[in-house]
């Protein structure tokens, strides 16, 4: 049984292989990214059946998608769309201490998601349902889409996941607020940094509980994590590494948290999984490309967050 849902737009993904301008790069790596996907990749790796529904172009870049995503044990759900291309993203490494990512997601398949393509029962069959707020910000279909799933996981009773994951790219924070807070309000647990859920309101956390949000989870990169519920808050720190690209530690931590959420852990062994699988995200290049195992992360914790096998 496919225990957690994702759905929204994963893209190409070209990354620089040295530091430096993109403008000046001698050569570029393949690969694919998104932040649902990413998501379904890291809990897949951690024991958790997942299904991804998304469209991609009729291109090579959405069939390697597809391809890449069955690679790694995902249901995958791709609408191949005639009409549209896979989106593009190209990240570039500007300086050591940099990261750079560029879109070109305007029109893309991804961004004509609409409500019809989720199929009857995909949702109501699941015990979770993930979205961010990347998706909803594409074009009206797209947010009709995130809001009818959202809609229809609550109907049926299922735990709402929900990482507010703005992209200023895609709208100002005038318009991107009420639709986030829209989503926010329906979910069960919502993830966000501090600047995130300010987004959405002042006093974020209380509104949010107020409202039915039975987790609010704070993201502090490397100071760690924080949990709010109607019964108080629980901290955890980082771990000390040397990151080398962070892109996609945000992801990786949400998939740590929803994994021990669904293994019935409590809230401070949540924040532990979930910190840990942030840093352990940032040890390599790509998106998703080293979100750990189980095997993985029990190696890293053992070791006290130290990365180097000894």
């Amino acid at each position: 049984m496919t225990r957690v849902v994702t759905l929204g737009e994963t893209m190409a993904l070209a990354r620089t292989t040295e530091i430096g301008s993109l403008r000046h790069a001698a050569g570029l790596a393949l690969g694919i990214g998104g932040a649902e996907s990413n998501v379904a990749v890291g809990l897949r790796r951690l024991g958790v059946d997942v299904s991804w529904l998304g469209r991609v172009g009729d291109d090579p870049l959405g069939e390697r998608i597809a391809r890449e995503l069955r690679a790694e044990g995902l249901d995958v759900r791709a609408i191949v769309d005639g009409g549209a291309p896979t989106g593009l993203m190209l990240k570039e490494r500007p300086s050591a201490a940099s990261t750079a990512v560029h879109y070109y997601r305007r029109g893309s398949a991804g961004s004509r998601l609409s409500p019809s393509d989720v199929p009857p029962e995909w949702i109501e069959e699941a015990d979770l349902l993930h979205v961010t707020g990347i998706t909803p910000l594409l074009s009206d279909t797209a947010r009709a889409m995130v809001l009818t799933a959202v809609e229809r996981a609550n109907g049926a009773g299922i735990t709402v996941s929900f990482d507010v994951n703005y992209r200023s790219a895609l709208a100002s924070p005038a318009v991107a607020g009420p639709i986030l807070r829209e989503i926010a309000e329906r979910a069960t647990i919502v993830f966000g940094g501090l600047e995130e859920f300010a987004l959405m309101t002042p006093d974020a956390a209380e509104s949010l509980l107020d409202a039915g949000v039975a987790h609010v989870v704070v993201k502090r990169g490397p100071d760690g994590a924080a949990v709010v519920t109607a019964d108080g808050s629980t901290e955890a720190p980082g771990f000390a590494i040397d990151p080398l690209d962070t892109v996609g530690a945000g992801d990786a931590f949400v998939s740590g948290y929803l994994s021990a959420h669904l293994d019935g852990l409590d809230i401070a062994a949540a924040l532990v999984r979930a910190n840990a699988c942030g840093a352990m995200a940032c040890l390599v290049p790509g998106d998703w490309e080293a979100a750990p195992t189980r095997r993985d992360l029990e190696r890293f914790l053992a070791g006290g967050g130290d990365p180097v096998r000894r």
